[in-house]
């Protein structure tokens, strides 16, 4: 593939919104740590340098060999890339006097560029630094000023390498997308040919090429995830994929019949295995999240193991591992952004189990996901299913887990959904759910005093789940599910709501 585009990561969080806004251009792009770059080059049509927690003046800053890269190829450097440029290339980087964090309106703009066609001063862009440019490297053409940023852009002489103080990619840099589109697009010369279509037609022939006539078991949720990587896998290798849908006890109500029934007539060969008790034994007495996760994950694998060896020679298991999995888990690419929690399904499988991973969607965001099972022809009933954790409903009860918490939050969790969906309001939130607090408070019904769980409900706006913002259900349907479950679930007196945003707060509470 002649039009990637390599994102080079320094540490930012904000590194994953870079490649999310690329995608939106049709432009296909991977992110790799600064310290591990490819061998091979040649694929690359431009790369972009992110930010980073760093100062370029420390002596931790990252510091790559871009030997291969500056003057060879179109460069865009973002924040902490543009300060390395100048700082390493005769410019000069010290600390800011003023806090330059936040919104900031570009004041002067160099129209004589391409890079800034179609931007007008004013235009509001994101700082988030500490340091500044002083001095600009040798060379160097100022493109761009803000108040308080002198030099936040500029542009390399006799080469395609541009450079910017602000963060294209959040929303908050109102023309973010349209600098991305000038610099791929028209000074890049990068094709906008990565569809969902084109990603169908790549994965199925990579995946036929992979595994060939094996055996591939997959860890069927029915979620958008994994039912989108199960139509991937069976459009590519048919008869040779084993779909096995485990029963954790940590699914809500019902579901896991509900499931079941959901695949019949979509030609997918599944298995349904009930290892609640396996599940619920291994969590017994575990309030720690972390180490909850890893039970479950463990036993996750176990199961698998055990059902991969009643099915003759598999070779293969495959999961619906999705971006927003690895970079939470193991940063972008096992680079230096911060791991915020562990996911089961990622990090590869013990030594003991001989199964070969395959990952169809890992560099997918949710949103892609869906687009790309519409284009296999799933249901919009199916791919609109809120997303639901790997770990169920355990992530969801905090502190220790037994089977009376989880049959109280199945009944809670039941309520909020049904109600969501009989009020119009499903298809309106991303994911929503509710947790189980591990206080008991005072209350008082039908004259007795009553000493009971407390339950939040979660409902969050997002498109990628990277970043999330609580939903303003109607006061009178809050009313409604508040009485509902207090006056139908035994063991519960209290109902509250979670109106925090991702960041600081993930969407799960564990």
């Amino acid at each position: 593939m002649q039009n990637n585009v390599l994102i080079l990561d320094f540490g930012s969080q904000y590194t994953q919104l870079i490649a999310r806004r690329v995608r939106e251009l049709n432009i296909f792009c991977e992110i790799k740590p600064y310290n591990h770059l490819p061998e091979d080059l040649s694929e690359y049509k431009a790369v972009i340098l992110s930010g980073s927690p760093f100062s370029v003046r420390g002596d931790d800053a990252p510091h790559p060999d871009l030997s291969q890269i500056k003057g060879k190829k179109p460069l865009l450097a973002v924040c902490y890339g543009a300060q390395y440029l100048a700082h390493f290339n005769g410019g000069n980087v010290a600390p800011s006097s003023t806090r330059e964090y936040g919104r900031a309106k570009l004041s002067f703009i160099d129209h004589s560029e391409s890079f800034f066609e179609g931007i007008s001063e004013g235009s509001q862009v994101w700082m988030s630094h500490s340091d500044t440019i002083k001095k600009l490297p040798e060379g160097a053409i100022k493109l761009a000023s803000t108040h308080d940023v002198e030099n936040a852009a500029y542009k390399l002489k006799d080469e395609d390498t541009y450079a910017i103080q602000f963060h294209p990619e959040v929303y908050h840099t109102t023309d973010g997308k349209k600098l991305l589109e000038n610099f791929l697009v028209h000074i890049a010369g990068v094709a906008q040919t990565w569809t969902p279509d084109s990603f169908v037609e790549t994965t199925v022939a990579e995946l036929k090429a992979k595994i060939g006539d094996e055996k591939v078991i997959l860890g069927l949720s029915g979620g958008v995830d994994s039912t989108v990587a199960a139509v991937l896998l069976h459009k590519a290798i048919g008869k040779h994929l084993h779909c096995i849908f485990v029963n954790n006890g940590l699914l809500r109500k019902n579901e896991f019949q509900s499931v079941l029934d959901q695949y019949e007539g979509m030609g997918l060969n599944v298995k349904g295995v009930d290892a609640s008790a396996r599940f619920l034994d291994s969590l017994e007495g575990e309030s720690d999240p972390e180490k909850k996760r890893k039970a479950i994950g463990r036993v996750f694998v176990e199961v698998f193991d055990d059902e991969s060896h009643l099915v003759e020679d598999a070779k293969w298991l495959a999961q619906g591992t999705i971006y927003p999995d690895v970079i939470e888990s193991v940063s972008a690419t096992g680079g230096p952004s911060a791991t915020i929690k562990s996911h089961h399904n990622v990090g590869g499988l013990p030594d003991y189990m001989k199964l070969k991973v395959v990952e169809p969607l890992r560099m997918l965001f949710k949103d892609e996901v869906r687009r790309v099972g519409a284009s296999l022809g799933i249901d919009k009933e199916l791919l609109g299913r809120h997303p639901f954790p790997g770990p169920g409903l355990a992530i969801r009860i905090l502190g220790d887990i037994t089977r009376e918490k989880v049959a109280i939050l199945q009944e809670v969790d039941a309520i909020f959904i049904n109600g969501l969906k009989e009020w119009g309001l499903y298809d309106k939130v991303w994911q929503a759910g509710a947790m189980l607090l591990p206080v008991n408070s005072v209350g008082v019904m039908g004259d007795e005093r009553t000493y009971e769980k407390c339950v939040a409900l979660r409902a969050v706006e997002s498109t990628d789940g990277m970043t999330a913002d609580w939903v303003n259900l109607p006061y009178e349907f809050l009313q409604k599910t508040s009485n509902d479950i207090i006056n139908k679930v035994r063991g519960v007196n209290r109902v509250v709501y979670d109106i925090s945003s991702k960041p600081p707060a993930t969407i799960e509470w564990e």
